[in-house]
């Protein structure tokens, strides 16, 4: 197809690329559409490589919450590849203290064989209070979280406390830009989303309402429209 764009998503911590079903028919238009491998590395520069390694010479690139800590780190190694860029319920900033304890509690609890447990307590930061219910979405993460497996689960959660701090970068972004986050996310709240919007010149901000952490797959169909509005821009 001339002029297609290939787009690469990246999916989130613990999230297979059925984390995208919903968006992935729509942007297919717009060219090839890669669902990256984040499950390969324990570090989020040997992650990068490996998803640059696979991925094609250049790129729209759009990454949800981890896939968003991966994306800047593919920045920091290859931005001239990268063309247009989205990033979901995500953050720039390294990892707090208290985050860093929070996950290798996790990481204790996962390897001690007490996934349940640990996936039980989370699900309220996964969603929009009103959405606590939802059973279709709760078994979309937990069939992800299957797909992902316990190795690659504690590969990725000590990626995610070896991140750099990514602000710095961000003043260097001129490629079109949009950040997206629920009103309610608790994981990644739209403090950060707004920091990244002021670093990055010229970047678009959608606060999406009655949305939690998970926004790809509790507003579908916003995220879909945005992230169509976004290739074609």
């Amino acid at each position: 197809m001339e002029g297609a764009i290939p787009v690469v998503l990246v999916p989130g911590l613990n999230c297979s690329a059925r984390v995208y079903a919903a968006q992935q028919p729509a942007l297919w238009q717009f060219g090839p559409v890669q669902i990256a491998d984040h499950r390969r590395g324990n570090s989020m520069s040997a992650i990068a490589k490996s998803i640059l390694d696979h991925a094609p010479p250049r790129f729209a690139l759009a990454g949800f919450s981890m896939g968003g800590y991966i994306s800047l780190e593919i920045l920091r190694q290859a931005k001239e590849r990268v063309i247009k860029l989205a990033l979901l319920d995500t953050a720039a900033a390294a990892d707090r203290p208290d985050q860093t304890e929070k996950r290798l509690k996790n990481i204790a609890l996962t390897r001690d064989g007490k996934s349940a447990e640990r996936e039980e307590a989370l699900w309220p930061f996964l969603v929009h209070e009103s959405r606590l219910k939802d059973e279709a979405v709760r078994a979309i993460v937990k069939e992800m979280h299957q797909e992902t497996g316990t190795e690659a689960y504690i590969a990725q959660q000590t990626a995610i406390m070896g991140r750099a701090d990514s602000r710095p970068l961000l003043r260097e972004l001129k490629m079109e830009t949009l950040i997206v986050v629920g009103d309610s996310d608790q994981l990644t709240p739209p403090a950060a989303a707004q920091e990244m919007h002021d670093l990055i010149e010229g970047s678009e901000l959608d606060v999406i309402p009655n949305c939690g952490h998970m926004s790809l797959l509790e507003r579908p169909d916003r995220l879909t429209k945005l992230l169509v509005e976004w290739l074609a821009g």
